[in-house]
């Protein structure tokens, strides 16, 4: 939350940003940038929206950008004049757009699935204000799993716990989920679900960061 983010004396804003978005990666990416913000909720029927753009051709990089747009849009209707961010990822095995695990049974068959594999990660960010999306970007990031044993994915299972069930392919890089990889290619933020860079070039752009 912005209480729990120090001050940046690189903030030019006369008010936090607004994060449309549970995930802790993502606000442990805003924090770790003193980029002052606070969490709000902004509800989608995210498989509606999802479904829709699939009719409509989209891959999976342009499903994350729609998600995005359409989280900050929700939130910026519900906070007039306040800068909205909101975010998505998508998880792709070459054509196939894969989902979070509901339960233990489908994070083990997603991670055999992706073992021994390359799949990539694209994660979309955009910013809303009073019912109009003013910039967005999407940027992918390229992973490959190990080959892993069944009694390996077991394992992994046992460790990780519920947190399995937590994010898209049953893993977070940032914690055990490194074990099951052995290379990785793209931005560290991306892969965390907020492409930081392009946000921050966003964000001085329209004056709010030096």
């Amino acid at each position: 939350m912005a209480d729990a983010v120090p001050e940046n004396s690189l903030w030019r804003g006369t008010a936090p940003l607004l994060l449309a978005s549970k995930s802790a990666a993502r606000r442990a990416l805003l924090e770790a940038a003193r980029v002052p913000f606070e969490v709000v909720s902004a509800e989608v029927d995210e498989r509606a929206i999802e479904a829709e753009a699939v009719r409509d051709g989209a891959d999976p990089a342009s499903v994350a950008l729609t998600l995005a747009r359409a989280k900050a849009l929700a939130g910026a209707a519900a906070h007039p004049g306040r800068h909205v961010i909101g975010a998505d990822q998508t998880l792709a095995l070459g054509d196939d757009a894969l989902h979070k695990p509901a339960d233990r049974a489908a994070a083990r068959a997603q991670i055999a699935r992706l073992a021994g594999r390359t799949h990539s990660l694209h994660s979309a960010v955009a910013v809303a204000r009073d019912g109009a999306v003013l910039w967005a970007t999407v940027d992918s990031a390229h992973l490959t799993m190990r080959p892993l044993t069944e009694a390996a994915i077991e394992a992994y299972l046992d460790a990780a716990g519920e947190a399995v069930l937590s994010s898209v392919g049953g893993y977070q890089l940032e914690g055990l989920g490194i074990h099951l990889f052995e290379r990785v290619e793209g931005d560290h933020s991306v892969i965390l679900g907020l492409p930081l860079l392009p946000l921050l070039g966003f964000l001085r752009s329209e004056g709010l960061l030096l």
